[in-house]
């Protein structure tokens, strides 16, 4: 804040050049850590040739396994059991779309386990993540 008189008196004015400076920081720092923080459960993919990226809108879910078989819906860790539930309530009566993350390392078996509570669920449509196969350099 500044205050500085003229020849009618003192007048004051608040600076907002500070106040803008600060704000224009913050909201770069908060673009460059956002897709940062949505990478969620620790998961070593499996790979393939054909990969699309997930998409950005909060339309989506995702039901991740990692390599201990811990199930997590986004970051949230559910139980086996609880699954169903949370799939139907979160899922199906909202509408969105579900998307399966599982380390390479767990069993196939365990996988088609999850995939039955989700077709248990409700949800006819399911989207698999995997990562993009490195490419072998040509001879």
């Amino acid at each position: 804040m500044g205050m500085y008189t003229n020849n009618r008196g003192m007048l004051a004015e608040i600076n907002v050049t500070p106040f803008v400076d600060v704000m224009l920081v913050l909201l770069i720092i908060f673009m460059v850590t956002a897709p940062m923080m949505t990478q969620g459960v620790e998961v070593d993919l499996p790979q393939t040739r054909t990969v699309r990226s997930l998409p950005q809108d909060n339309e989506h879910l995702v039901l991740s396994i990692n390599a201990k078989g811990e199930i997590y819906l986004d970051e949230y860790q559910v139980g086996f059991d609880e699954l169903r539930g949370h799939l139907e309530k979160l899922v199906k009566k909202q509408n969105k779309s579900l998307f399966l993350r599982a380390d390479k390392t767990v069993p196939y078996g365990e996988v088609v386990r999850v995939m039955g509570e989700i077709k248990a669920a409700g949800i006819d449509r399911m989207g698999v993540v995997a990562e993009v196969e490195p490419q072998k350099p040509k001879r």
